[in-house]
């Protein structure tokens, strides 16, 4: 298998992605994204001349219920599902932060 990344090809896609690598990291991430780069090379040389385009190789149909309408739930009824609680309100932790 060719190597398709170079090292820094792998760094500049990192920090694009804000993540921090090891060396050790990097090379593995080379590696292995460098064998998924070489299926999609080795797929665009199958022939689909005369192969017609499909979403779903299967017929598909939807498993979803129709979106109608229903009474929400009252205050008492969410509460009682929140794992945490505080007055009338579902108590989080904050995102932020603060």
């Amino acid at each position: 298998m060719p190597d398709i990344l170079t090292v820094d090809d792998v760094r500049y896609v990192a920090r694009l992605t804000h993540l921090s690598l090891t060396d050790d990291e990097v090379e593995t991430m080379r590696t292995q994204l460098s064998t998924v780069l070489d299926f999609f090379q080795t797929l665009q040389q199958v022939d689909t001349t005369d192969v017609e385009p499909t979403g779903s190789p299967t017929d598909v149909s939807s498993v979803m219920r129709d979106d109608e309408p229903t009474p929400s739930l009252t205050r008492a009824e969410t509460l009682a599902n929140a794992p945490h609680t505080e007055d009338d309100y579902v108590r989080v932790l904050p995102v932020l932060g603060v």
